[in-house]
């Protein structure tokens, strides 16, 4: 039976699952990394702490399922996004910290790239918004700030990578220096409709194009990882971004299929097909996957304040023990008591992209209890989403017909109902849940011979829960206009 090794790089931990080819996780090895806040807003990772951390958990996760390197069919490698590293290709060493997707010491300069106008080509060209998340800026900060960068980029002495770009590096010993289209989408400097490196925005963003990795397809043969790793000579042979990636384990194939993470945030993609689509509701554009010739865009919203909201239930207000323990607490009373909790504590995410919004919670008698602020707490999450999809059908044109749901809080039962009842459209819930190493793992399997095509994956995906809408429709409309209101009031709190 073949096995895929699937590479799950993220924010904080780094995973390493082995899948066979029926889909089903075979083993799990998890490890934490360290965390780098040097200044205020500022976030950091030790590019070999990611490497050493992702290696180990690799050979660990082939052991614990029982197998030898050599029966190890693809490494498929999912990662987080925009996270900027920069190295000497002589030596391999990173000539400064990896600078966080989260990181915003950028926002200035963002800034002051909007007030000259350069938004309105980056959107054309790239899809997103111009914005101290995503690549490019933070790539051009390095060469500024690092003594020498500069000089040594300009003499072809540099590679830039996001973190799927370092790992492929240090997997085959330096030997390839290569991007998938989905993660080269989030740099800000790739044309998505080209799919190449548009040489207007690297001026833009003053970056030589002898740091950049060649840009390949989401699924095909890269390179072999090194025979000295303890992972075999085994090809890597398919790569995606986390949320790209979960798009396609969730097998989101046709335009319109929508799926949504709970995590930490909220990240919602819509497949939109061949063609992408400019948002007009402050979403973004980006390239899902390439498979062969053929590339596939979605639509993409993210929410900055998800499953954290549980988390600040927790530590902030001491409401629960657990994340658990939160539904249990919100399903004491039938609904919010007239409560709604706007969770805008980092500002909000789209469709709004209001920094300067802060959390509040509006409603409040006598009455309220904790279980009343706890049911608001999820009601605030669905609601988020909600706006997501209102966003997307505007932007598509394609009506929402079923949301597929994964991440940590999709686990919540309370909430998938929640979120049903309030888009009016089935919330599902698959039987495995690993949907973005399983993506992953799917476009490496695909480009080994695994399955033959991606049709032959949709028996891959099953339902382990529907949630049907149980809401009036009058009363979720009600609900969301106070939801809008309440917003409304949360809005530039801190201009």
């Amino acid at each position: 039976m073949p096995h895929i090794l699937a590479l799950d790089q993220g924010t904080t931990s780094s995973r390493a699952i082995v899948f066979d080819d029926r889909g089903t996780a075979v083993s799990i090895v998890q490890k934490e990394f360290t965390q780098l806040f040097p200044q205020a807003g500022w976030v950091e990772h030790d590019p070999h702490e990611i490497w050493t951390s992702q290696l180990s958990v690799a050979v660990q996760a082939i052991g614990r399922a029982g197998l030898q390197a050599r029966e190890i069919a693809a490494i498929g490698i999912t990662n987080q996004r925009e996270t900027t590293i920069v190295w000497d290709r002589d030596t391999g060493e990173p000539i400064y910290n990896a600078i966080v997707w989260q990181d915003r010491r950028t926002s200035q300069y963002c800034e002051s790239l909007k007030r000259t106008g350069a938004e309105a080509l980056v959107r054309e060209r790239t899809g997103l918004l111009i914005d101290a998340y995503f690549s490019a800026s933070k790539i051009k900060w390095i060469l500024d700030h690092v003594p020498g960068a500069r000089a040594r980029a300009d003499a072809g002495r540099l590679a830039f990578g996001t973190v799927d770009t370092w790992l492929i590096w240090k997997l085959t010993d330096g030997a390839h220096h290569v991007t998938d289209v989905s993660n080269a989408s989030r740099t800000m400097l790739l044309d998505i409709r080209t799919c190449r490196w548009d040489d207007e925005l690297l001026r833009l963003f003053d970056i030589p194009s002898s740091l950049l990795p060649s840009v390949r397809s989401s699924s095909e043969r890269y390179g072999f990882a090194a025979a000295t790793l303890g992972l075999g000579n085994v090809a890597i042979s398919g790569v995606a971004g986390d949320q790209q990636a979960a798009l396609f384990g969730q097998l989101c194939r046709q335009p319109g299929m929508s799926k949504n993470t709970y995590g930490t945030g909220c990240f919602m993609l819509q497949n939109v097909g061949t063609t992408p689509r400019t948002s007009t509701h402050q979403l973004v554009s980006t390239v899902a996957w390439r498979i062969g010739d053929r590339t596939e865009y979605a639509l993409e919203g993210s929410v900055f304040i998800g499953g954290a909201v549980v988390q600040w239930l927790r530590d902030g207000l001491g409401l629960i023990r657990s994340a658990a323990d939160v539904e249990p607490l919100a399903r004491r009373v039938p609904d919010t008591g007239g409560v709604f909790l706007v969770p805008a504590f980092a500002g909000l995410g789209a469709p709004h992209w209001d920094p300067y919004a802060r959390g509040l919670i509006v409603g409040i008698t006598r009455g309220t209890s904790a279980a009343h602020i706890a049911r608001a707490a999820l009601e605030s999450i669905a609601l988020q989403v909600a706006d997501l999809a209102d966003a997307m059908t505007a932007d598509s044109g394609i009506a929402l017909s079923e949301l597929r749901v994964d991440g940590g809080a999709a686990t919540n039962d309370t909430l998938m109902q929640i979120q049903a009842n309030l888009l009016g459209a089935p919330v599902v819930r698959p039987v495995n849940t690993e949907t973005t190493a399983g993506g992953a793992a799917y476009l490496a399997g695909l480009a080994a011979g695994v399955w033959a095509s991606p049709e032959a994956l949709s028996q891959q995906w099953q339902v382990e829960r529907r949630f049907e809408p149980q809401l009036d429709p009058a009363r979720a409309s009600n609900l969301r206009a106070r939801w809008a209101e309440a917003v409304k009031r949360s809005r530039g709190w801190e201009a």
